[in-house]
């Protein structure tokens, strides 16, 4: 019988230390402030082994008081961990308070509170591309719609050639040639007078015979 209780009793010391190591814990709980990318998040991880339901909530402190809440959720832990996610984007420095109530066995804070880290995420560092500026166009350059004044080309020397011929057949003529003009004398002056000498000569001749024939009758 003695040997009997004994073994009852360690087995009723065994049972209750298992029942004590799956029991849920606050040390089961973690958090900490992470960058994903470039946005801040805070993570909550559960490495409860007895898989005992859970509810999560963070808080923003200010000077020891809560000054918003940032969210809660559910979580049910493993020996592995489970983790949850909280998007913040918090400040480096910023201080935040985490509850866990798992049923009737967890009902506090993760000691001590967290604290984010004094580096922040890193921003997008794409550059935004600047727009090209329109070149604005120089007077000497060509405006569609504005009419250019033609640039005079140089005269050809066939042109040049022709300018003083078309002065000197201008010019007034002399007076004398003016004045034959007028009066039809010209390259013809030549031919008149030797019509005229000639008819001198042919009235000269018959003269000349009718005095001869005159003088011969009064002879006779």
């Amino acid at each position: 019988m003695r040997a009997l209780g004994v073994t009852a009793a360690s087995a009723a010391l065994a049972l209750f230390a298992a029942g004590s190591a799956l029991a849920c814990d606050i040390k089961d709980f973690s958090a900490a402030a992470i960058c994903d990318g470039t946005k801040g998040v805070i993570t909550v991880t559960d490495k409860d082994p007895a898989g005992t339901p859970a509810t999560v909530s963070v808080y923003l402190e200010n000077n020891g008081a809560d000054e918003r809440l940032v969210g809660t959720q559910e979580v049910k832990g493993s020996r592995e961990g489970v983790t949850i996610t909280f998007e913040e984007q918090w400040k480096p420095g910023a201080e935040y308070r985490v509850h866990v109530k798992a049923g009737d066995q967890v009902d506090e804070d993760i000691k001590p509170n967290l604290v984010t880290p004094s580096t922040p995420c890193a921003t997008d560092s794409t550059p935004t591309p600047t727009p090209t500026p329109t070149p604005t166009p120089t007077p000497s350059e060509s405006t569609p719609g504005e009419s250019q004044t033609p640039t005079p080309s140089p005269s050809s020397p066939e042109q040049s050639a022709s300018a003083p011929v078309e002065t000197a057949s201008n010019a007034p003529s002399p007076a004398g040639e003016s004045h034959l003009a007028e009066t039809g004398a010209g390259s013809n002056t030549g031919m008149i007078a030797g019509i005229a000498a000639a008819l001198v000569a042919v009235g000269g001749a018959a003269v000349f015979l009718g005095f001869r024939r005159r003088g011969a009758k009064d002879n006779g």
